[in-house]
């Protein structure tokens, strides 16, 4: 196999399931929504201060603004959401 390729496994039809009810198990940890909150919403405030501050400190309040102020760190939030259930349920599986 080259480098460029990729293993891909298939998974039986009960480990399939099984994985199904980890992500279940991952969003319902206390430490995957902390980890969300805390580096999430940071990273997305910083990022919409960064893209829309020039805006805010003209006091150009357009709805497109608003909505982008809003979007950005609902996105950053969804990403480390993911990203840490994802963490969450690699580890569960090598243990």
């Amino acid at each position: 196999m080259t480098s460029a390729q990729t293993n891909v496994t298939t998974l039986p039809l009960n480990e399939t399931a099984d994985r199904g009810s980890l992500w279940r198990q991952a969003f319902r940890q206390r430490s995957v929504w902390l980890r969300a909150v805390k580096l999430g919403l940071t990273v997305g405030f910083l990022q919409a201060t960064i893209n829309q501050g020039d805006h805010w400190l003209r006091g150009e309040f357009s709805h497109v603004v608003v909505i982008k102020s809003i979007v950005s760190p609902l996105i950053g939030f969804t990403l480390v959401l993911f990203s840490a259930a994802q963490t969450w349920v690699h580890r569960s599986l090598e243990q």
